[in-house]
């Protein structure tokens, strides 16, 4: 069996081409990862840092996606060895690293997607990932359809930028502004003129150092002044957002109709 291609690493990488637009999942519901992989998103997020699920649950949602048009992002809960190879092992194929503040630590991420010697991935030859083991040359073709994203959310993290991006194996930069605004004392407030002008420069070095960089907001409005300032892909609102702000948005337009209509005056009840 042949090693898929990951579409995701290739999309991100393109000179040309439109921008990949993507979204997160929140709910860590299997039907709503397929739900929105069916949506016309290019990839969704398989979010284990803010979402409670464990490994299973992920599998389960990595297979859900993998029956839509969409890939898979997996957001692991933390910079750690034992996190990365189970995903891995469990058949992700494109990693978020959260809270990378430097490159000794975009190194250790990378490290934990390869095999030795250029890493520390523990070896198993029966698992997902491998299609259990009936890929041909899985452990040495393995790194070649990875893709390593690594997250810079503070302050500190970005003045370390041109360093972090020049780790050999680092595929793209991810700038999470909530927590980068947090960082530079704007808790909650990512339009502040600071803010601002960090998220610009990110846009601006990444293009620079031709690394592709990504981002997040819930506002499309947002998420197109991104595109502005340079990023080359993104993520716009979540399962949730959206499930939510659609439901608000009805429920509010369907009782300001009530609210307006005379008493008496709508339409006879009747069986449905």
């Amino acid at each position: 069996m042949e090693l898929p291609l990951n579409r995701f690493k290739r999309a991100i990488a393109a000179s040309a081409g439109p921008v990949p637009v993507g979204t997160w999942l929140l709910s860590g519901a299997p039907s709503t990862a397929e739900a929105m992989g069916c949506a016309g998103f290019d990839f969704v997020v398989v979010d284990m840092e803010h979402v409670p699920i464990d490994t299973p649950q992920m599998v389960d949602l990595l297979r859900a996606v993998a029956a839509t048009p969409a890939a898979a992002v997996t957001r692991v809960p933390w910079n750690d060895m034992v996190m990365a190879k189970r995903a891995l092992d469990a058949g992700a194929n494109t990693l978020m690293f959260p809270f990378v503040q430097n490159a000794d630590e975009a190194r250790r991420a990378v490290a934990y997607t390869r095999y030795p010697p250029e890493g520390v991935r523990g070896v198993a030859g029966l698992q997902r990932g491998s299609r259990y083991g009936t890929v041909a040359d899985y452990l040495t073709r393995a790194a070649a359809e990875l893709c390593v994203i690594v997250q810079i959310e503070t302050a500190d993290a970005l003045a370390q930028l041109e360093a972090i991006a020049a780790v050999p194996g680092v595929d793209s930069i991810f700038v999470g502004p909530a927590d980068l605004s947090a960082s530079m004392g704007h808790l909650g407030d990512m339009d502040h003129p600071a803010v601002r002008e960090k998220l610009r420069f990110a846009a601006s070095e990444c293009r620079r150092l031709g690394k592709p960089c990504g981002i997040v907001s819930f506002d499309p409005d947002m998420v197109l002044r991104y595109l502005d300032y340079g990023y080359t892909w993104v993520a716009v609102g979540s399962d949730l957002s959206l499930m939510v702000g659609g439901a608000q948005q009805h429920l509010a337009r369907v009782r300001a109709g009530g609210d307006a209509a005379a008493p008496g005056s709508g339409p006879a009840q009747g069986a449905h």
